[in-house]
């Protein structure tokens, strides 16, 4: 005797999908805003905010950090490098590596962006309570470990950013 067919997946209720099309409506709305407002592309601004985080970095670190793929950052930091706001420099003892970081005028538009940034945030997050928003960190942190170790990779000590 077969085995009966499986129930159907309910699209609207699968969490892979759901998660993906909140991070896609997401992602448009800040991508809208920061390319009106600075010019920049997702992955541009997401490669800004890690240096701007202070050490220059190789591009290897870059894509750790952000978790974007060695293409999309390799493409981010060409347009950044020729918009005078990013600097790279060959690493020391590897001349095929590059060290990273926000050139002067990277740095200025980085401060300009820092305020906008925190005030979009605090504009997506303004339907969550403080204890949803708590929550909602432990349960992201949660589902990216998880989904970092079924794909066999060593499950990140931190969440990622935005």
């Amino acid at each position: 005797m077969p085995d009966p067919p499986p129930a159907p997946l309910r699209l609207a209720e699968f969490l892979p999908y759901r998660l993906s099309v909140a991070v896609e409506t997401v992602s448009r709305a800040f991508a809208g805003r920061y390319e009106a407002e600075f010019g920049l592309s997702i992955p541009e601004w997401r490669v800004m905010a890690v240096l701007g985080e202070g050490e220059p970095l190789s591009t290897q670190a870059v894509i750790v950090r952000t978790e974007m793929d060695r293409v999309k950052v390799s493409r981010a930091v060409i347009r950044l490098v020729s918009k005078e706001l990013v600097a790279r420099t060959a690493a020391p003892g590897d001349q095929r590596a590059q060290i990273l970081r926000l050139a002067p005028r990277g740095t200025a538009l980085y401060r300009r962006i820092v305020p906008r940034a925190h005030a979009l945030q605090a504009e997506l997050a303004e339907v969550l309570t403080a204890e949803e928003q708590r929550a909602l960190d432990r349960i992201l942190h949660k589902l990216h470990r998880r989904a970092a170790g079924l794909m066999g990779r060593e499950e990140p000590a931190s969440g990622p950013g935005a």
